[in-house]
């Protein structure tokens, strides 16, 4: 027997969330079905604001309500440093550590030429623009989460950035090999952060 169109359709949308099989959509499916009335529309309304509401800033590549950024355009933030991070969601874990002041590069992705990821694929070419026009940047940071995928994608950009004279840093010690930062509790980015190493 088929589900009813309007279901079938719901269950092939949960489907496109990652780690979302075919159960747990259909799962999720009924249950939304369920569900009073006004919260399947402040539902539709929270998807329809994101897509609307929310894009990359101009500068970071975060994701900001005005262009740019908050922290692009906080003049009281160390103009100095800049943290190169692989998604949106690691800047609101370094932020939420409340131990670094400086700036943010989000590369939304990591290099994988597996997967078919280049250097064109992600957010790279702005860094380097970013840091020929920024003169008043001593130091990058690459807070980029310690996979294959991340480490190859820190060695492509420190090489492109060392001719320039700017230094280079990793994270240091704290970070376990194959984890992610989002995950990580805020002594453990504390360390990373004050440990970090030149490449």
């Amino acid at each position: 027997m088929q589900y009813p169109a309007p279901i079938a359709h719901l269950i092939e949308s949960y489907m496109k969330l990652p780690g979302i099989g075919e159960k747990t959509a259909t799962r999720l499916a009924f249950y939304t079905l369920d569900m009073p009335d006004d919260d399947v529309y402040d539902f539709g309304a929270a998807l329809k604001e994101v897509k609307e509401k929310l894009h990359r800033c101009s500068i970071c590549g975060n994701i900001t309500e005005q262009d740019p950024c908050i922290v692009c355009t906080n003049s009281e933030r160390d103009q100095s440093t800049i943290m190169v991070v692989e998604q949106p969601k690691d800047v609101m874990a370094f932020e939420e550590m409340g131990e670094y002041s400086g700036l943010y590069h989000v590369l939304h992705g990591v290099l994988s030429p597996m997967d078919g990821i280049g250097p064109e694929e992600i957010n790279i070419k702005s860094l380097i623009v970013r840091l020929q026009k920024q003169d008043s940047v001593k130091e990058v940071i690459l807070a980029l989460n310690s996979t294959p995928e991340g480490e190859s994608t820190a060695m492509y950009i420190s090489k492109l950035i060392k001719p320039a004279g700017i230094k280079v840093t990793r994270l240091a010690a704290g970070l376990a090999v194959g984890s992610d930062i989002e995950y990580a509790n805020s002594i453990t980015l504390k360390r990373a952060v004050q440990g970090r190493t030149s490449i």
